[in-house]
């Protein structure tokens, strides 16, 4: 439907100016074209419209898919802009515009000359105000807000609730909906159509193990949006100059000014160095595992030997291994053992304990 419009648009265009065209002519040449007149079996003006119109139908033909194709990517990178860089760009470049109008009754002494560096001033000083405009977006926002410049936008109600941007892997490990449920994530749950994406690229895979870990993912969304109280918005928009889903991230939290959730070692890593917040679930689950320390007792099941002679390994319900010295003969029984050392390693923590039974013999 778009190509159509743009087609006629160009037709009229083309019309109008073959009629101007023959009436400039008709002012500069009068004799020539009146014999031209005289020659056609129609009216020159007529002649002349059609003419244009048909120049023009011919060029926009050829170039139609290519605009198509420009306007709607400069309409859908608009888009993805936020409303404050947009409403800078808008204001920079109308500033611009001004200033070239200002300047072309200045520019009447120069005849011809100033009358062609007007269309190359026009867009020289629009771009620049665009540039500064949106350079000074932080500063234009400041002053829409409070009236001066330099100054901090101070809401005057509630603020705004924050953003927590899921990614791919957060939302597979399952654990957020959980952390969701407990009331620990404020704000407004911010799941990218990119995201959704890779999910059911994921969930489409030939591969069972990734099969199965996109639809959980999957699953896990539908639980959060339809069972949980909390607010979850679907960013629509995309960054299609960047091709790494990480990378898009990145951008979303500055465009959003959010915060990532995710337990991505590389993606929290990026995110520091891009100054942008990050929420790592695996530093959260290490901070809330419960503190043992030697000379406590607990109670746990030895499952399995351990690595060295006569050891017994069994684990708490945070996941944490205990190591327990002779525990080999307790395998498969629950019992009460010493905690003797914890040693905290990049991996996790490792706790080593000894059996009750045997401090009491001793």
């Amino acid at each position: 439907m778009w190509k159509k419009w743009m087609l006629l648009f160009a037709a009229l265009c083309g019309g109008l100016a073959g009629y101007s065209l023959y009436h400039a002519a008709m002012r500069d040449f009068p004799e020539g074209m009146l014999r031209l007149e005289n020659s056609l079996p129609v009216s020159g003006g007529f002649c002349f419209s059609v003419l244009g119109a048909l120049i023009f139908l011919l060029a926009a033909g050829l170039c139609a898919d290519w605009a198509g194709t420009k306007l709607q990517s400069a309409a859908r990178y608009c888009s993805g802009m936020p409303m404050g860089e947009l409403a800078a760009a808008a204001a920079g470049l109308l500033g611009g515009l001004l200033l070239s109008l200002l300047i072309y009754p200045s520019m009447a002494w120069l005849g011809k000359a100033g009358q062609l560096l007007q269309v190359p001033l026009t867009a020289g000083l629009g771009y620049l105000g665009l540039r500064i405009g949106l350079e000074k977006r932080a500063e234009l926002g400041a002053l829409w807000a409070t009236g001066r410049f330099g100054g901090t936008a101070e809401p005057e109600g509630p603020v705004p609730e924050e953003h927590k941007i899921l990614d791919t892997s957060v939302i597979i490990d399952g654990r957020i909906a959980d952390i969701c449920k407990t009331g620990f994530i404020e704000g407004t749950i911010v799941i990218p159509e990119f995201v959704l994406e890779e999910l059911q690229h994921i969930a489409d895979s030939s591969d069972l193990l990734k099969r199965n870990r996109g639809r959980r993912g999957l699953d896990i969304l539908n639980k959060i949006q339809k069972e949980l109280d909390v607010k979850v918005l679907i960013y629509e928009g995309d960054f299609e100059e960047i091709s790494e889903v990480d990378s898009k991230l990145v951008k979303l939290a500055k465009v959003l000014h959010g915060k990532v959730v995710t337990n991505d070692f590389n993606l929290n890593k990026v995110c520091e160095l891009q100054g942008v917040s990050v929420l790592n679930i695996n530093d959260l689950a290490n901070a809330v595992k419960p503190v043992v320390l030697p000379g406590e007792e607990i109670i746990v099941q030895v499952i399995k030997d351990g690595k060295e002679h006569g050891q017994g390994v069994a684990y708490l319900d945070d996941g944490t291994m205990i190591v327990v010295e002779g525990g080999r003969e307790f395998i498969g029984s629950t019992m009460e053992v010493l905690v003797t050392s914890v040693l905290q390693t990049s991996a996790g923590r490792m706790i080593f304990a000894k059996p009750k039974l045997l401090e009491k013999a001793q």
